[in-house]
């Protein structure tokens, strides 16, 4: 092989691992937002459904939304996901401070919710990565809920 041929196969081989890192680099600005990967709106209100579903079976818990307007708590929850993962939604209901006053909310409580939410996300196989996401952008209201 010639010395021309050994500088142009180098130097392709430079082009392509320079076009290849760019694209790499490309992805990464234009990755797709957590609502986006986890299906939009529809698959948002279909882990809700089941996730309210899960925590009206659930006895540790299913108490306290006993007196709730279901419907309109699907609603709200599916916006305030939506919202907080990316989406085109806008939540307006009260914040989780104010949403959960005086209901005395435990730890352990909030634990079984979570388990619920867990539970739905699992049945509809959401990767890790993405579950690990929504858990992280959800899980900080959790000072706001637990009372004590």
């Amino acid at each position: 092989m010639s010395f021309v041929s050994l500088r142009t196969l180098r130097l392709g081989g430079a082009l392509v691992l320079g076009l290849s890192l760019a694209a790499c680099a490309e992805n990464k600005m234009h990755e797709q937002s957590l609502y986006t990967r986890l299906g939009g709106k529809p698959a948002i209100t279909a882990v809700v459904d089941q996730f309210v579903a899960n925590v009206a079976d659930d006895k540790r818990i299913n108490s306290f939304f006993a007196n709730a307007d279901i419907p309109g708590l699907k609603g709200k929850l599916v916006d305030l996901i939506c919202q907080g993962i990316g989406g085109p939604c806008t939540y307006t209901g009260k914040d989780m401070k104010a949403a959960h006053e005086g209901m005395g909310v435990k730890e352990a409580d909030f634990n079984a919710l979570v388990e619920d939410l867990v539970a739905a996300l699992d049945k509809f196989k959401v990767p890790e990565k993405e579950k690990g996401e929504l858990l992280g952008i959800l899980g900080p209201m959790k000072n706001a809920i637990v009372e004590g």
